[in-house]
């Protein structure tokens, strides 16, 4: 390819950049602070041992549009999500007596 073509290559691919009128991307951290954050995530921790315990239920019931296999993945979702939270918990309030005991 000569530089004759390149120049009218990437003059081409500027113009249609420039005719889609893309949305620029606001960054999302700035308009959540760590408490939403925070709640967000406790909130979908409680949502998922909702489901898992409303299918539990339901298979107790004799449902028969629940299945073990669902059941059980279901159930195991909200353990994990609970364990990371709570470890999350943990770090967070490790931290925060290590601030705490920082002198002066």
């Amino acid at each position: 390819m000569s530089q004759m073509e390149i120049n009218n290559v990437l003059s081409q691919m500027r113009a249609l950049a420039a005719s889609m009128d893309l949305p620029t991307a606001a960054p999302k951290a700035a308009d959540n602070s760590f408490g939403q954050v925070l709640q967000q995530s406790i909130n979908k921790v409680n949502e998922q041992q909702s489901v898992a315990t409303s299918m539990m239920t339901d298979f107790q019931n004799g449902n028969p549009e629940t299945s073990v296999a669902e059941v059980m993945v279901s159930m195991q979702k909200a353990s994990l999500s609970f364990t990371a939270m709570t470890q999350v918990r943990n770090k967070l309030v490790d931290a925060y007596q290590e601030i705490m005991n920082m002198p002066i």
